[in-house]
């Protein structure tokens, strides 16, 4: 019988022949009717389950006020005793019947149907009533994290919604109350993937923690969470709550001591991170595992700026690893291993030496290691992707253009962000196509948006695997595919590894990375020593003047004033500001030598790294110096670029680093008109500076010798007068030189591509 025949017969039907047909309809969706039966089941004799479901259907229409007053007078009627188990009846209704209206739990699938609008209308409703489950009961556990998991589905959920509910409160109060740890621990892992940014989720997971009983499938799921908060959103802070939870959890695990580490030494917590690296490294059997756990000691020590002594003893180390590695390859044909060990291992050799001879054929010698091994691997396991030259050149008829796609992870307000915008400001838009792929980068910011995004042809942003990205460039059908992070980036050398481009090249974010499968290195004929290509794996191509060249800095306004930091007007003011690994110890204390040869002057110290440590560092210097620590002040880091390069204008000279120089710090200093000395030395890193000073027009300043870098910073310090010749000089280069001229730059750039793709095709048709 239909609800609709229902109320003509109703007064031939018995109170439980009413109350099934109400219960019907209700469940039919026709809640109005439902409501009319149950309130002639109530007339015709008392029913407190007939009084629940008049409620529930007063709160299915909507009626949230008319069911509440509903169930709070029939509960009124009930004595103490009655009054829970009357609560209870209630309860498991309302359970019973969001149950029916929930879809069942299933782990979503790439070809699932789209949801139905019926489906989400009964969702809703199962919210709802979940909602006034919590009125009822709020310290219904269960009753929450389902309340929680239907928020996610319909798009209500809030993070604040954690502890409005008290959901996290609950979980910490002891004794601990009865929970479902399947659905705990799904609800957990949803809200991870929706809004792993919200600092609440965190605290649940906190709060979920004693109830882990096995921790692998939990650490499994907060691991990843951990490292994409690190490597892609950018969160440290959020980042080392994950990872120091699966810590507590598991702490025996390598791969979770590892990533603390990392996170702990990009956080600044520079004694921990030292601590964790030696616990992984000793956690390390295979001679991979040691290089990897080496680097990430050694990084750890060298982002103090202070620990340089046993920072040497652990790169001395960190080579005869290598040497071993490239002994026992001999033969081994099958071995492939992570492309982080031609990153991290190899990164920090140029800031103790200047010796690429030596250091650059070592990672020629791993890089190439590591690309065979990868070869390998792409034969035997990957059947529908190979790497140039070995894949045939595809172009579609609509591909006219030459296309250029840039590939880096530093798409932002970063010195490669900073740098590289130029090109993609004035590039030939009638000849060529530019392609912008942001590597581990997917909340993009106005600045990356204003130079990258609205600039480029096309820009793609990626956070997945390295063949996956390397898949997609090759259908983009990428001519040239320039490389701007080089051994900075896992991702990034291991996409340039899989070769998805014909040419490649390697400019701007760092020396190359001694990949065999790279074509070309972007230099001038400044910035390496003729005899270079000895010891380059890839093709030096000098283009004219200078390897880099923009328009200009945006500068704010500065927050250091002189009188501010107890510095005389009269004073000479010297600057040393740079990351705390360039910080070598003997240019340090060759910088107090200037400052013990220059009366009435001051040294400002800026830059990241355990900023006690880096104190104790210059002060003693200055100590061995006879340099009293009163000309000594160390600055803290600036809100913004711009307001860093305002302040820089406070110094009357910039002491530049070695045997790695500045780079966007020197520019950003030449910019602002003020002398810098610089030491010239053989490496790429080391003559950064050189580079950009001659074709700025520059000589003053440039020092071949330890002695020479003291002469020219002493006489930059008393010679006020030539000072003022070094800015005029450099205000007059912001008319003439390439190195201010990003339009002239990108011109001689494009030149380079189209060479480089001439010789390509004529290669191919020989």
């Amino acid at each position: 019988m239909s609800c609709a025949m229902v109320n003509l017969y109703s007064s031939s039907l018995t109170s439980l022949q009413l109350y099934e047909h109400a219960l019907q309809c209700l469940h039919n969706g026709d809640y109005q009717q439902a409501v009319t039966l149950f309130e002639q089941v109530i007339e015709a004799e008392p029913n407190r389950s007939a009084g629940w479901y008049l409620g529930l259907a007063h709160l299915l229409q909507g009626q949230e006020e008319e069911a509440q007053m509903i169930w709070l007078m029939a509960i009124a009627e009930a004595d103490s005793e009655e009054a829970d188990l009357w609560t209870g009846e209630l309860l498991q209704i309302l359970h019973s019947e969001a149950e029916q209206r929930e879809p069942a739990v299933s782990e979503p699938t790439e070809d699932e149907a789209p949801v139905k609008e019926q489906d989400i209308q009964q969702e809703q409703l199962a919210w709802l009533i979940r909602r006034h489950i919590y009125e009822i009961a709020p310290q219904d556990v269960t009753n929450l994290l389902k309340l929680v998991q239907r928020s996610l589905r319909l798009n209500r959920f809030q993070p604040d919604d954690l502890v409005d509910l008290g959901l996290i409160e609950q979980l910490q109060t002891e004794p601990y109350p009865d929970v479902d740890t399947g659905l705990l621990f799904q609800v957990l892992k949803d809200l991870l993937q929706q809004v792993p940014l919200a600092p609440q989720v965190a605290d649940l997971t906190e709060a979920c923690l004693p109830y882990v009983q096995d921790p692998t499938p939990i650490v499994d799921l907060l691991l990843p969470v951990a490292s994409k908060l690190h490597e892609v959103r950018r969160n440290k802070g959020l980042a080392y709550r994950y990872a120091d939870m699966c810590m507590r959890l598991d702490g025996d695990r390598a791969d979770v001591v590892n990533q603390l580490c990392c996170i702990c030494q990009d956080d600044r917590r520079y004694t921990e991170g030292i601590e964790l690296a030696r616990r992984y490294y000793d956690k390390c059997n295979t001679i991979i595992e040691k290089i990897v756990g080496n680097a990430l000691l050694l990084r750890g020590l060298m982002n103090t700026g202070t620990h340089w002594q046993e920072a040497e003893a652990v790169l001395h180390r960190q080579t005869e690893l290598f040497q071993t590695l490239i002994a026992d390859d001999e033969g081994n044909v099958d071995r492939f291993f992570d492309v982080s060990v031609i990153c991290t291992p190899l990164f920090f050799y140029p800031y103790f030496e200047d010796n690429p001879r030596v250091n650059r054929t070592l990672q020629n010698q791993v890089a190439a290691l590591y690309l065979k091994g990868l070869q390998g691997y792409l034969e035997k396991h990957v059947e529908d992707y190979q790497p140039y030259p070995q894949a045939p050149l595809v172009r579609s008829p609509e591909h006219k253009k030459l296309r250029i796609g840039y590939l880096s992870r530093f798409f932002y307000r970063h010195s490669i962000g900073w740098l590289c915008r130029w090109l993609f400001e004035h590039y030939d838009r009638d000849r060529f196509d530019v392609y912008a792929y942001f590597i581990q980068l997917t909340d993009l910011d106005d600045f990356s948006k204003q130079w990258f995004v609205s600039k480029a042809t096309r820009s793609c942003s990626f956070d997945g695997d390295n063949l996956g990205i390397a898949k997609a460039i090759r259908e983009d059908e990428i001519d040239i595919l320039v490389d701007l992070d080089s051994i900075t980036s896992y991702c990034t050398c291991g996409v340039m590894a899989l070769k998805p481009a014909p040419i490649q090249v390697t400019w701007l974010g760092l020396d190359a990375s001694g990949l065999p499968n790279i074509d070309y290195f972007l230099a001038d004929p400044y910035v390496l020593p003729d005899d270079a290509q000895e010891y380059y794996a890839e093709k030096i191509w000098r283009l004219p003047d200078t390897y880099i060249g923009v328009d200009g800095f945006e500068v704010g306004v500065p927050t250091l004033r002189r009188d501010e930091l107890g510095i005389p007007d009269d004073a000479v003011v010297y600057l040393s500001g740079q990351f705390a690994y360039k910080r070598h110890p003997e240019m340090v204390q060759l910088q107090l030598q200037i400052l013990s040869q220059v009366p009435n002057s001051y040294l400002l110290i800026k830059g990241l790294g355990d900023e006690q440590s880096i104190q104790r560092l210059f002060e003693q210097a200055a100590e061995k110096a006879g340099v009293s620590r009163d000309r000594l002040r160390f600055l803290p880091r600036d809100r913004n670029e711009e307001t860093h390069r305002a302040n820089v204008a406070i110094a009357d000279v910039v002491l530049d680093t070695y045997p790695y120089n500045g780079a966007t710090t020197t520019l950003e200093t030449l910019w602002l008109g003020i002398p810098l000395v610089t030491r010239v030395g053989e490496q790429f890193p080391a003559r950064n500076s050189y580079t950009m000073m001659v074709n700025a027009g520059l000589t003053e300043g440039i020092a071949w010798t330890n002695e020479e870098y003291v002469e020219w910073g002493v006489r930059l310090g008393r010679d006020a007068n030539l000072r003022q010749q070094v800015t005029q000089k450099l205000w007059r280069s912001r008319q003439t030189s390439t190195l201010w001229n990003g339009k002239q730059f990108t011109r001689n750039v494009e030149a380079a591509y189209e060479q480089m793709w001439e010789r390509y095709q004529e290669k191919r048709e020989e």
